[in-house]
């Protein structure tokens, strides 16, 4: 059979422009991955945008990369039985933390959560479900994922929800930003993380140090997940070794002022 490649070529391309035109198309057209590399130790990294970018929509990857300040914050979606020991070492050093938690690790671990808050640690919005928020292309979805969230933090400490998000995984996309500019948000992203996610492969302690240790830079917005195994042990001899070089921990609440 003859193909009249004239008319394949033409429907080929208006299928094209009519994904790129509807809204899912264009969302998943501007959407990414947060993604960062390092080409000097001990400098800042280079993201796949640069904060200038961000700044035009409230969001941030990095803090004042003049001074020797470090942002440490966790993420998780679920309990695994390492938080608690984690709380003890960042009060037992005074070191200031925020935790960016899905909806339901905060109903199901409501006195874990209340605990955060009560010693000095801020609470963030990590969605409700963990999806791809770079997908969603509905405003309302967008805002169900925010607010689901919200209220159980409201039922678990009494108090209203600091406006700090973190998009599940580092998807995100121009829109998703705008979105979350508009309902007050400061989108969160990371200046430093490595792979200790996996619960059947955590790193062992030299390999976790051996990507945190060299690539600890001013300003950095540190990731760790509370999930990880290897983080609850390496916690604390990491706070030593970083102010053993000079860094001081803060808020991101000072990062957002400053």
């Amino acid at each position: 059979m003859k193909i009249n490649t004239k008319i394949l070529s033409k429907n080929i391309i208006l299928t094209l422009l009519v994904v790129a035109l509807s809204p899912i198309g264009n969302v998943f057209a501007n959407s990414d991955n947060w993604g960062l590399s390092y080409p000097t130790p001990g400098e800042t990294p280079i993201g796949n945008k640069t904060a200038e970018y961000l700044q035009e929509f409230d969001a941030y990857f990095i803090g004042n990369t003049s001074e020797k300040k470090i942002y440490l914050t966790f993420d998780a979606g679920y309990e695994g039985g390492y938080t608690s020991d984690m709380l003890d070492i960042l009060k037992k050093h005074e070191v200031p933390a925020t935790f960016f938690l899905v909806g339901t690790y905060i109903r199901d671990n409501q006195e874990l959560v209340s605990r955060m808050v009560d010693e000095g640690h801020i609470v963030a919005n990590h969605t409700m479900s963990h999806p791809d928020m770079s997908a969603i292309s509905s405003k309302d979805v967008f805002i169900k994922e925010l607010s689901e969230t919200e209220d159980i933090y409201e039922t678990a400490t009494g108090s209203e929800m600091p406006k700090y998000y973190r998009p599940p995984r580092g998807k995100y996309s121009e829109s998703n930003m705008k979105m979350a500019q508009d309902l007050g948000y400061k989108t969160i992203f990371w200046s430093l993380a490595y792979v200790d996610w996996h619960d059947d492969k955590q790193p062992t302690k030299d390999e976790a140090f051996s990507k945190l240790m060299p690539r600890i830079h001013p300003g950095a917005i540190l990731l760790l997940h509370n999930t990880s195994k290897t983080n609850s042990l390496i916690l604390e001899e990491l706070i030593i070794r970083y102010r053993e070089m000079g860094y001081e921990f803060g808020s991101l609440e000072n990062l957002v002022k400053d």
